[in-house]
This record gives structure tokens, sequence and C-alpha cells, in this order.
């Protein structure tokens, strides 16, 4: 098949938390599900991306209503929460960068990859304030230095401190989701903040933040959409449909940069010119999922073993989607 291409302890509490957070928003799928024997689609999508554009554009619910299929749309402000929903069964298919089923698959989340967008590297860095005396990485020693937890920035994080010879002791992680993070790079209560688009071309023209690198020849950062298991066995057409209706719509995105700026501006709250900088970071066309990309998560997820920063070595290989 191709397509044009938390800690385990806290993550049911937090699912909990996002979902009561959520509230109707999340409930009214619940309903629906029990109505009508699975005919609502529950996507979690997040602020930025090509679910976003697929939204509003609203191809993908006229091509399922012949079927007697509805979509639901639920926004989450990161990979890890949107994956707690899928834990809690509020999800059927969402968008989530590279670590973020690392650590949800060691939380024992049961979902499945159903396919991925190309590497963009250059969409996601760490960023310290214009005028700081942080030069490198190395710099970085004994700073604070604020990221999502389980985020894929997390990887290009633990990649890039390697590289400049520190460890994990040698610096100070405060642990915040983009907009606290954004408050506490701001403030100057942390000294860098590793970020994602379109949040990074957010703060690089708003507040003058200053790139000190990005994710060019550390990592690949790739964006996977991934399935509740449970859900891509029942309703592999379905998962199909979504994936052929995103490809379609990033074929026109990669090609209409400006158009898509306009719309998604009003949507995340961002300037199109800003929106536009993030756009030319981005990798265009859907794929299905390789050998060798699971060979890229299973070293992510090894990393993460060696650091400690989950529980057991993990075979990202049972993650697999294996559609007939």
């Amino acid at each position: 098949m191709s397509y044009r291409n938390a800690p385990p302890s806290s993550t049911r509490r937090r699912a909990l938390i996002t979902l009561a957070a959520l509230g109707a928003t999340v409930m009214a799928p619940h309903a629906a599900r029990a109505g009508d024997a699975g005919r609502t689609l529950r996507i979690g999508y997040q602020k930025y991306g090509n679910f976003v554009v697929l939204r509003a554009r609203g191809t993908l619910e006229k091509r399922l209503a012949p079927q007697g299929v509805s979509v639901q749309w639920l926004e989450f402000p990161a990979g890890p929460q949107l994956f707690e929903g899928l834990n809690a069964g509020a999800v059927d298919i969402g968008t989530v960068g590279e670590t973020p089923p690392i650590f949800a698959q060691a939380a024992g989340v049961d979902f499945v990859y159903v396919g991925n967008e190309p590497s963009a590297p250059r969409a996601e860095a760490i960023v310290v304030p214009k005028d700081s005396g942080i030069r490198s990485v190395a710099q970085l020693r004994g700073k604070k230095i604020a990221l999502n937890k389980g985020s894929n920035v997390h990887y290009l994080f633990v990649e890039a401190l390697r590289k400049a010879g520190l460890s994990y002791a040698d610096i100070q992680p405060v642990y915040l989701a983009p907009a606290d993070a954004r408050a506490a790079f701001v403030q100057g209560s942390v000294d860098a903040w590793v970020i994602w688009d379109p949040y990074f071309a957010a703060i690089e023209r708003q507040a003058n933040a200053r790139p000190l690198v990005d994710g060019t020849g550390l990592v690949r950062n790739i964006q996977f959409y991934v399935a509740a298991r449970k859900y891509a066995a029942e309703q592999p057409q379905i998962v199909r449909a979504v994936l052929e209706e995103l490809d379609h719509v990033d074929r026109w995105s990669r090609d209409n940069l400006p158009a898509v700026a306009a719309q998604l501006s009003p949507l995340v709250g961002l300037d199109t010119g800003t929106i536009e900088h993030a756009l030319q970071r981005t990798a265009y066309g859907i794929e299905s999922i390789s050998p060798a990309t699971l060979a890229y998560q299973q070293q992510i997820a090894d990393t993460f073993t060696t650091l400690r920063l989950i529980p057991k070595k993990l075979d990202v290989t049972e993650a697999r989607w294996n559609v007939a």
C-alpha cells in the first residue's frame, strides 16, 4: 500500500483531565458512537497541519456522507495529549510527531501507525532570545530548557545534547505545553525553548527568538497518522479514505502556499506571513509506513529506553498496521 506518501503511571489520570477540559465536545462523539454503531469518525488534530486544511475544505465529510459516516473534529495542544484522548476511547484517528508514539506505546496505548509525511527537520528547533549570550548547544549546560515532554521535539533535544557532548544531567528540563512554554520563554523564566512550527515561526517573528539549532542533521521530524488499533481493523476503508483525502489536500497545499496560509490564519490565530513562513519548512506527500521508517522509530525508542525516560524496551513493529 502506498499513498502519495507520558509515563505509564500518569497516563490515565492525565487522559481524564484532558477529556474533562474538552467537556461536551468529547462526550458528544461517545453518544453518537453508542447510537449509530460506529458511524461517527472522531479525528484528533492539532492547531496546525493537514487536518486543519482538510477540515476547512470539507472534502472528507463529502466523501464519507454517502456511507452514512459523519466526522467529529477534536483539537489537542500536542501529540501526547492527543494520545491520551485516543487511549480514553475518544479518538479514532489522529496526527502526531515522531516521539509521542514511543511514549504512548510504552504506556500501553493500543494504536497503529497508518501513514506518515516525509521528514521536515527544519520545522523544529531549539530557540533562545535574540540577545542571549548562548551561541551553541554546548552553552546550555546548567540552563533551563522548556519542552513538551514526549512531543516530537523531545528527540531533537536529546540528539542535540548528545552531539554537543552533553547529557540530560547537564541541563534542567522544564516540561511545559506550548502555551505555557511560550509564556515562560517570553518572561525569561527559561533560557531556551525546544519547539515546532507554527509555534517556532511565531516566536521567531513575534518575539525575535533566534534558532540555536534546528533538526537538520539531527532528526528526521516525521509527522505520523495513527489510529486506534480496533478502529483500523474494523474500518480499514475509512482509514484509507482519510489518507487519500489528506494526500489530495497535501498536493494542493504544496502548490498553493499563500492560499493555505490565508485559510489557516484565522483558524490558528496567526498572521498569514507567519503561517507561510512555517509552511515553507513543511514536507509534502502522504506515505505508507516503510521498514526504514519503523527502523527510525525503533532508534528513537531505544534512545529513550537507554535514558530511562520510558520504562522498558519496545518493539515498534507491534504498532504496524497489518492491513490486507
